[in-house]
């Protein structure tokens, strides 16, 4: 029987420490809109496309019983197992801008062998954001 659902990816939820923080270092060191900021800072988006990013507190009383508490790692030894990636037609520009709007470095763009340059940095709450170019099709082999 063929399913008659047709879902779309809606939102990726960070859960971090300091919501109004988180999109306000997002908007200034990303270059990203923020869509919403709820009054309570318990809620907050970005415009990033057809997916929203949105951030939400570590923990919460209307979540944490239902579903179980978010768990940390440690930021020194482990990362988090989530990783975001923002796409930009200059990407050096882009690393540069996340640095001095205090992104933790964690390695420089380069050129990587499938046709795209890609740096990493970490957000406040120490998730790893991939900051690369588009990725060029690679040519089709003649014989």
């Amino acid at each position: 029987m063929a399913s008659k659902l047709s879902p779309s990816f809606a939102y990726t939820v960070l859960y971090v420490k300091d919501v109004a923080k988180s999109v306000a270092f997002y908007a200034n060191a990303f270059g990203i809109s923020v869509r919403r900021l709820d009054e309570s800072h318990r809620w907050g988006e970005l415009e990033s496309g057809e997916t929203t990013i949105a951030f939400t507190p570590i923990h919460q009383r209307e979540t944490d019983d239902l579903t179980g508490k978010v768990q940390t790692p440690n930021p020194s030894r482990e990362r988090q197992p989530i990783e975001i990636c923002f796409d930009y037609p200059d990407v050096d520009a882009a690393y540069k801008r996340a640095i001095e709007n205090e992104a933790m470095a964690v390695s420089e763009p380069e050129d990587k062998e499938w046709g795209q340059k890609v740096g990493y940095v970490r957000d406040i709450d120490g998730i790893v954001v991939r900051m690369g170019s588009h990725v060029n099709p690679s040519k089709p082999h003649q014989s």
